[in-house]
């Protein structure tokens, strides 16, 4: 299978991730949950000014904001991020009739797309403004991650990815969730997309199709 074939369906979303910045400097300690929330809304600055207003109400769901992401494609395509200090909590809240009423209001036109992760491990020092996630499938995650490992942060930081974050679905454990600054954007897509990388990702025990997300920091 050529390469272009293998990533021909794979989503590549350009954003702009206002973590105010990946706020790498407000992330707790691994090892924690988030709660990622995807949806496009019809006006952005209205919406904003209405998630804005609602923190408290994410706080009593036991949500703390991390990061919000804006496609530069489709700068309406939004990404927010939350701690999740309760989980309970959290997955109630997002159920709840009362949300999906305050998404409609404010704008909100998508069904939104809710994944949960744990944290394992993260590097706190990251400061980059540019960074990829990598979301897949894995057979066995101990045998995904002796490869992973293998492969180093050395070799990553070569092909100009620096390791920030690793995570694992929490409803489906086999779901890895990554994330790495970019330090120099050509490597870094031309590792991801390489014929060595897709390789590996097999040999690791990657199932399916990965999915890549490019992020820029913004304000």
């Amino acid at each position: 299978m050529k390469n272009k074939n293998f990533f021909s369906v794979v989503a590549i979303t350009i954003v702009l991730f206002s973590m105010t910045g990946i706020s790498h400097a407000q992330m707790p300690a691994a090892p924690f949950n988030v709660m990622e929330i995807s949806h496009t809304v019809k006006d952005y600055a209205t919406w904003k000014k209405a998630f804005d207003a609602d923190a408290a109400n994410r706080k009593a769901g036991g949500l703390e904001f991390i990061a919000l992401g804006r496609s530069i494609e489709d700068p309406n395509n939004v990404t927010v991020v939350l701690q999740a200090t309760d989980l309970g909590k959290a997955k109630a809240f997002a159920a709840s009739p009362k949300l999906k009423e305050v998404m409609e209001k404010n704008g909100v036109t998508s069904k939104p797309a809710i994944s949960y992760f744990k944290v394992i491990r993260m590097n706190p020092d990251s400061k980059e403004k540019n960074w990829v996630v990598v979301t897949h499938k894995v057979k066995d995650y101990d045998a995904w991650l002796k490869v992973f490992d293998k492969e180093g942060t050395a070799g990553r930081a070569a092909q100009g990815l620096i390791d920030v974050v690793l995570s694992r679905g929490i409803d489906d454990p086999s779901m890895v969730h990554i994330v790495f600054d970019i330090k120099d954007m050509a490597k870094a897509k031309a590792s991801i997309y390489s014929e060595e990388k897709k390789k590996l990702m097999m040999n690791a025990g990657v199932v399916g199709l990965p999915k890549f997300e490019f992020f820029t920091q913004g304000e």
